[in-house]
């Protein structure tokens, strides 16, 4: 129906860009958008439990450790595109209201495997998993309304 409209209007032209080819031949169902989500999120969680209980394996657990709970968290976050598509998503992640926590959840990613594997300092990569864990929780609450300011409010009360 939608293209019976373009053409009767005049807005359908015969020299289309090969991209809105490929975009309507690649599009998701509802039902596959939801699939994919779920299973790309659940391997990331599978990842990051992974590289915690490899944390322990003498000599390259740190290595195992930030590799997996970093793929983990990556695969996490990118499960959303799943959902919003990708061009969506990177417009969604660089938007002023959360530019910086997107910005500081990509840093501890880097900075996490840097740690382990050019520095080989695995307290500095423990710390930075941390804080790569409480970067991805302010990205996504950034997308809960009022959620951020509940949360500084909620830290203002118990430290005051």
């Amino acid at each position: 129906m939608d293209k019976l409209k373009k053409v009767l209007s005049g807005q359908d032209t015969e020299d289309r860009g090969g991209l809105s080819e490929v975009v309507e031949a690649t599009s998701l169902s509802s039902g596959t958008r939801i699939k994919g989500f779920i299973a790309c999120f659940a391997a990331g969680i599978l990842c990051s439990l992974l590289g915690t209980l490899l944390l322990w394996v003498p000599r390259k657990g740190l290595y195992l450790f930030a590799v997996f709970y970093t793929f983990g968290n990556i695969a996490s976050l990118g499960s959303t595109v799943f959902l919003m598509g990708p061009m969506k998503q990177l417009k969604r992640m660089f938007e002023p209201t959360r530019l910086i926590a997107t910005v500081m959840v990509l840093l501890c990613f880097a900075l996490t495997l840097c740690s382990a594997f050019w520095w080989h300092n695995k307290g500095l990569a423990l710390i930075f998993c941390i804080l790569q864990s409480l970067a991805l929780t302010w990205y996504s609450l950034s997308y809960i309304p009022f959620a951020r300011d509940a949360v500084k409010k909620c830290f203002t009360v118990c430290l005051a």
